[in-house]
């Protein structure tokens, strides 16, 4: 056994059908009385239902969350913080809302709980991904950690079949770079193997009976798991991309992750080849890379960065933003290689690691 150091996040986390009716209790035990409500204009509804959940402890509702948590939107929800008198948020959706409700944490310090309703996995994190001018950076920090995550699988049961499975190879994309991170751990290791294995197994079945209570049971555990590695453990090469296309070229978060994925892994098989294994064995495939291409199309998810909006004109920009400070990788950023990767994924090129490492 390597030595390794492992750091548990703090954080309470309530996993079942019909948790949701739990929500007052949980929301009582943090001390909060006057609690608004998160979303996005889409989940305003589930808003409201959370709002009732609430009782009198609900104060309103902040229905403006939108992708990559800009800047305009957390200074847009402040005032009404303040005018509200409010003393606790409750996020209910993705990885937008979550993301909001960790932006107006860092900066009010109030207690949080995330109820997730897709696959993201955000909810289990410190980090925080914030877009203004066109830039998206991060940041970790515990203050923007969810107190309490309250996951209720029926409330993924409505989930549209091309969200669960972008939302859950985007969660898949936390445990595999978890497996080969710098700061990486037996623990971590173990989680993120069962995690994708778990979104594996269970992204096809949703994709061909949404309604299946199982196979979504599966999917949220999974999406908890992912989580937890991203929010354990660092991020590399396919994070830092996702974070350039996402915040510089507005594309849709979880589908730019679910196509990029399998190039960045295939850029990194040589160099962390105990990850490639564990990677392949959870996806029950014999190449990491194909696999999870593999897996996107089984689900019916986009493959090409062309499909969701990119322009071909834009891959020398993304390359230069991408490969400026970039975050450790097991592998050397090559700007020509990245340029390839990404030149792969907007024309939806299946990955294989010899096309992927050769220069």
């Amino acid at each position: 056994m390597t030595p390794f150091i492992y750091n548990g996040l703090p954080s309470r986390v309530i996993f079942g059908h019909g948790t949701l009716s739990r929500l007052a209790e949980e929301v009582a035990s943090l001390g909060c009385h006057r609690v608004l409500v998160l979303s996005t204009p889409e989940q305003e509804g589930q808003a409201r239902q959370v709002l009732e959940q609430l009782g009198e402890r609900g104060a309103g509702i902040f229905a403006e969350a939108r992708m990559h948590t800009p800047v305009e939107v957390t200074e847009k929800a402040l005032p009404i913080i303040a005018s509200l008198d409010i003393d606790g948020v409750v996020a209910i959706g993705g990885g937008s809302t979550i993301g909001l409700g960790k932006a107006i944490a860092l900066r009010t310090d109030l207690p949080q709980v995330a109820v997730p309703t897709t696959y993201a996995g955000s909810e289990m994190t410190p980090i925080l991904g914030e877009t203004q001018d066109g830039v998206k950076t991060t940041q970790r920090t515990l203050k923007v950690l969810p107190e309490v995550v309250v996951y209720d699988v029926d409330l993924t049961l409505g989930l549209p079949v091309g969200m669960s499975g972008t939302s859950g190879i985007n969660a898949i994309a936390h445990a595999v770079e978890a497996l080969y991170a710098q700061d990486r751990n037996p623990v971590i290791s173990l989680m993120a193997e069962e995690g994708i294995a778990a979104l594996a197994r269970s992204l096809p079945i949703i994709a061909d009976n949404p309604g299946d209570h199982q196979a979504r049971s599966d999917a949220l555990y999974g999406a908890w798991l992912c989580g937890a590695c991203l929010g354990s453990v660092g991020m590399s090469l396919h994070h830092k991309l996702c974070h350039t296309l996402g915040g510089s070229f507005d594309l849709p978060h979880a589908e730019t992750h679910t196509i990029v994925l399998p190039h960045a892994v295939a850029y990194n098989a040589e160099a962390a080849p105990e990850a490639m294994a564990r990677i392949a064995r959870a996806l029950g495939t014999r190449d990491a890379a194909g696999g999870l291409h593999d897996l996107a199309s089984a689900v019916g998810a986009p493959l090409a960065l062309q499909d969701i909006g990119m322009q071909a004109r834009d891959i020398d920009r993304a390359t230069e933003m991408a490969t400026r400070n970039p975050y450790w990788n097991p592998r050397a950023i090559e700007a020509d290689a990245i340029h390839r990767l990404l030149s792969d994924a907007h024309a939806g090129i299946r990955p294989t690691p010899r096309e992927a490492i050769e220069s």
